[in-house]
């Protein structure tokens, strides 16, 4: 039997960090945190496992999580099987009528279901939905502007943004312990799918569950200035000057601009997280440290 003078101080340590996450889970405990999960995190093994062990942890001690995911890189693999290739304009994917059909299999079957499988399977009771599931997420087309061309718009197939959200299943789900885990499809007023970004799905959803976090997993640090230099705290009018000056661009602009939406319209605070570090949101959550950038309405 080993004595307390004999304990290894990686087992200290260990025991350090769990003490420091104290007043985390205390002032976290009852809340809803919204996860977009996205990006290496979704197609890394060692990352997809320490997302999985993160999710459970934080419903473990008592917090709400809700995963919403994307499946871009999974959605790309079958249009190309199908000989099709990716199209995007401003960050939003071209959809027509065959995309649709892949997206929904892709995103509604296989990616939400590997990802509930996976929080199953580390002690978790996932729940996957699409915006069909009990009128979950309502839809409507969207209009892309067209830069070129004042007052003109670009159709991009069957894009759409949230018309509604009703939190009604995901409540549910919480007072059963489940963790919902969302996929970004929804449905319009004649029953057609959209295909939706899932980081505005991922805002709205947190706006609607009054969340106290959202935290956006992505393939960078956080939002970088053009020297590649980590942004750590962002107001709306920061955030204003880098969609002018062209810092923000590409995928990024939806990222920001649901995010910062849900930072305007009641979300305690809104996270872009490096998710090729290992258990980012516990680091996240439960330290003082962080792994990104920090978004304020103002």
């Amino acid at each position: 039997m080993t004595t307390s003078t004999e304990n290894s101080p990686s087992a200290t340590i260990k025991a350090q960090i769990l003490a420091e996450a104290l007043p985390y889970i205390q002032r976290f405990h009852g809340k809803t945190i919204v996860v977009k999960y996205g990006g290496n995190a979704m197609t890394d093994p060692a990352l997809q496992e320490s997302f999985a062990r993160d999710v459970v942890l934080l419903k473990l001690v008592g917090m709400h999580p809700v995963v919403v995911h994307g499946g871009g890189p999974q959605i790309d693999e079958w249009l190309k099987k199908i000989g099709k290739k990716g199209e995007f304009i401003q960050g939003m994917r071209v959809t027509d009528a065959e995309t649709m059909d892949v997206v929904e299999m892709v995103l509604g079957g296989q990616v939400n279901k590997d990802i509930v499988n996976l929080i199953n399977k580390h002690g978790g009771r996932a729940v996957g939905l699409t915006g069909a599931d009990g009128g979950l997420i309502r839809a409507r087309k969207m209009q892309m502007p067209d830069a070129a061309r004042p007052g003109a718009f670009i159709d991009i197939g069957m894009v759409g943004e949230v018309d509604s959200i009703d939190p009604g299943i995901v409540q549910l789900l919480h007072t059963q312990n489940f963790i919902p885990v969302i996929a970004p499809v929804g449905v319009g007023k004649n029953n057609e799918s959209y295909n939706i970004n899932a980081d505005l799905v991922a805002g709205k959803v947190a706006e609607i569950l009054k969340a106290e976090k959202l935290i956006v997993l992505t393939n960078t640090p956080g939002v970088l200035d053009k020297n590649g230099k980590l942004l750590t705290g962002l107001t709306a009018k920061k955030i204003d000057a880098l969609f002018e000056d062209g810092t923000i661009h590409g995928g990024m602009l939806p990222k920001i601009a649901s995010v910062l939406d849900a930072a305007k319209n009641g979300v305690n605070t809104c996270h872009i997280i490096d998710g090729r570090v290992e258990h980012a949101l516990l680091l996240e959550i439960l330290t003082a440290e962080g792994v990104g950038t920090l978004i304020k309405s103002r």
